[in-house]
């Protein structure tokens, strides 16, 4: 039981923590592409690239320029990566995406850019097995997961804890409205409500354990068990 709780608590923290935005020093130390990417600047991208720059260079962090633009939000820069031949579904050494980066920060208008640019919402990612979707379920970003819903993302992947985004959504949130309202938007389109975790535990009773009556109500009325 203590190894077990153990295992949750470092869990708790390392979603967050597996994800590597670029740090200040980093980004003062950057040259060429990634430079560009972090100020924005997307005539230099051009210029770069046109004089040779590989356009999916790697920094420290297996960081391509495009997951350096997407974490400082210049979403002009990644539009110019993307069309000068940068690879918009590329992992970085934790293996995210620009969609997952995007979903995990709550960044709506650059998951929006993430997905015009051709990342796929499909895509398994993070140490964990994961989506982007059960990444943004586990953190309660309920706009996030009706666009990533929209997107196609699988509703009922299953990480590397045995975990679907339906049951992150309450084995990982606070029972607060925004995870009650990612719950809600996941059941509503369609995910399986009786798919249990690695302990043969389903949704209903995980949402019951936990005491989350609204959670509880929103999957009894739509027939879980």
């Amino acid at each position: 039981m203590i190894a077990r709780l153990t295992f949750l608590l470092l869990i708790l923290t390392l979603p967050a923590a597996a994800q590597v935005p670029p740090s200040a020093s980093e980004i003062a130390a950057y040259t060429g592409l990634h430079a560009a990417a972090a100020k924005g600047d997307a005539v230099a991208i051009e210029r770069l690239v046109k004089a040779g720059a590989p356009v999916d260079a790697r920094d420290s962090h297996k960081r391509t320029p495009l997951h350096v633009a997407i974490y400082r939000h210049h979403a002009d820069a990644a539009r110019a990566l993307v069309r000068l031949g940068a690879d918009p579904n590329a992992l970085d050494d934790q293996r995210y995406d620009i969609v997952t980066i995007a979903s995990v920060a709550d960044d709506v208008p650059m998951l929006k850019v993430s997905l015009e640019l051709g990342c796929k919402a499909t895509n398994i990612t993070s140490p964990y097995d994961g989506t982007a979707l059960i990444a943004a379920a586990h953190l309660g970003h309920d706009e996030v997961v009706r666009i990533l819903i929209a997107a196609k993302a699988p509703l009922d992947h299953v990480n590397n804890l045995h975990w679907t985004a339906l049951i992150e959504s309450i084995v990982l949130g606070n029972g607060g409205k925004r995870h009650i309202d990612t719950l809600d938007a996941l059941v509503k389109a369609g995910a399986n409500l009786n798919l249990a975790d690695g302990n043969g535990a389903t949704p209903l009773t995980l949402a019951k354990g936990r005491g989350y009556s609204e959670m509880v109500a929103i999957l009894e009325k739509a027939g879980a068990r």
